[in-house]
């Protein structure tokens, strides 16, 4: 789903206008950005967490000349989906798996 698509179907399911879809949607996205780029994490009970987490300094290798280098420590943004929204996504598997066996005659 593209973003022109979730803001079409975001006005649809809210009863709002695309254009203000659009502005909340905005809106939401940068009060993450912000959330984050201070440190905080931002949680949606039922669905999921955003938040900061952070890769350590390391050693790699440049593949063309074997040569070390130093990669500097970064902060990554990630997204942990709660069990709930998990449970969710995967409903029509499960229902899939928890279907009767057929009994032979």
């Amino acid at each position: 789903m593209k973003k022109a698509d979730f803001i079409k179907a975001t006005a649809a399911k809210a009863g709002v206008s695309q254009k203000d879809a659009q502005a909340v949607t905005a809106a939401a996205i940068e009060v993450i950005k912000d959330a984050l780029k201070k440190g905080d994490t931002v949680p949606f009970l039922g669905f999921g967490t955003f938040k900061i987490s952070n890769r350590a300094a390391r050693t790699g290798r440049n593949p063309q000349t074997g040569e070390e280098i130093k990669i500097a420590a970064a902060k990554l943004p990630a997204f942990k989906a709660s069990p709930a929204f998990k449970d969710f996504v995967n409903a029509k598997k499960a229902a899939a798996k928890k279907a009767p066996a057929k009994k032979k005659k």
